[in-house]
């Protein structure tokens, strides 16, 4: 698959969006478990296509909902701290170019511990990995 420039700033910017205060570590598991969407195998994937489809598909990353305190960031309505981006692209890079194995195991979904509860897609999938402020799954019903 040819991954564009737009992929890679769009999976930096989700990353900034979802897992800033994660350290790279868990940037990595997030960039993870959006390749692993990316690469489910369909030829029409549910998820979209490439990366930038995958992250933008509305409802998928909350970062990108309309609404979200994130979200202008995204959109370059207001300027990503440069140093922040940079470790996001560092991140997004590296799992883009396969540099560093997968640490959830396969995972295509994650939730925030700061949740109140629970999402409802996580009863019956496998839990992968808890890694900082997160929660990472595969096999979800």
């Amino acid at each position: 698959m040819d991954v564009t420039e737009k992929d890679r700033d769009v999976l930096a910017r989700t990353l900034y969006g979802e897992a800033r205060g994660e350290g790279l570590a868990g940037m990595v598991a997030v960039a993870w478990s959006i390749r692993n969407r990316v690469e489910d195998g369909k030829e029409k994937s549910w998820w979209g296509e490439g990366y930038a489809g995958v992250c933008q598909k509305p409802y998928q990353f909350s970062c990108w909902n309309k609404g979200d305190p994130n979200q202008p960031y995204l959109t370059g309505a207001k300027q990503i701290p440069f140093r922040e981006l940079a470790q996001c692209r560092i991140a997004a890079d590296q799992v883009i170019d396969g540099k560093v194995a997968d640490p959830t195991s396969g995972a295509t979904h994650y939730y925030a511990t700061s949740m109140p509860s629970a999402p409802k897609w996580a009863n019956g999938a496998k839990k992968t990995l808890t890694l900082g402020n997160h929660i990472f799954f595969k096999d979800v019903p």
